[in-house]
Parts: C-alpha cells; sequence; structure tokens
C-alpha cells in the first residue's frame, strides 16, 4: 500500500519536470530556427539584387543539411541540427522589377517554426 501511494506522489511531483523539459526544448528549436533563418536571410541580402531570385526562389535545404557555410558548401555536423530544414522563396513582379518580397521559412521536424519576410529593393 505504501509503494502505491509512494508511486502517486511520485508522479504528482516528476510530471510538472516532464513538461518543462518539454517546454525548454521547444524553445531551444524556437531559438536555433530564429537564427538559422537570420543567417539564411543576412546571406540573401548580401547576394546582388539580379541573382536574388535566380539563386533562392525555391531554394530549400533538406531535413539535416543544413549548410553552415555559403561559401564553401560546408554543413552542420552538430546533432543538434539533424532535425531542422530551411527554404527561402521570392515574389516579385517581373514587368515592375523594383522590389522582391523573401520569404526564409525553417521547419523542426516537417512543422514551420520560424518565418521571416523581407521586402528588398534595387
Amino acid at each position: 500500500m505504501a509503494m502505491v501511494v509512494l508511486g502517486i506522489a511520485a508522479s504528482g511531483v516528476l510530471l510538472p519536470f516532464a513538461s518543462g523539459a518539454r517546454v525548454r526544448a521547444e524553445g531551444i528549436h524556437s531559438t536555433i530556427a530564429a537564427k538559422l533563418a537570420s543567417d539564411l536571410m543576412e546571406q540573401i541580402i548580401n547576394t546582388p539584387y539580379e541573382d536574388i531570385v535566380a539563386n533562392y526562389d525555391g531554394y530549400t535545404e533538406l531535413q539535416g543539411h543544413i549548410i553552415s557555410n555559403f561559401y564553401t558548401g560546408d554543413k552542420f555536423t552538430d546533432p543538434m541540427y539533424a532535425n531542422f530544414s530551411r527554404g527561402a522563396c521570392c515574389a516579385w513582379n517581373p514587368d515592375q522589377d523594383f522590389f522582391i518580397l523573401v520569404t526564409v521559412w525553417v521547419k523542426y521536424n516537417g512543422r514551420e517554426i520560424a518565418v521571416i519576410n523581407r521586402l528588398i529593393s534595387k
């Protein structure tokens, strides 16, 4: 009888710790996703305007294949990046080529957790 009572009491005490760990992990994933999205947007902004659509419209890095260095093509090897994927798309009017709306997204296990939109002009 004492074991049953102890088991119930222990589960009640440990339950908040389990949910806290899940919330902490989600926060870490959101922080990493925001950084990955920001890095890709920074790379796009530093690309010559004429090359943005050609290089980044429909751009995708598959899950587990996030590029760490755009110049060398090196990929992150740390396991904490294994479930992330990211990509970009561009919206523009070819008849009025003054602005490009760039959207960068980052997903964790297929679920979108970070999005950045930026209007880039000539």
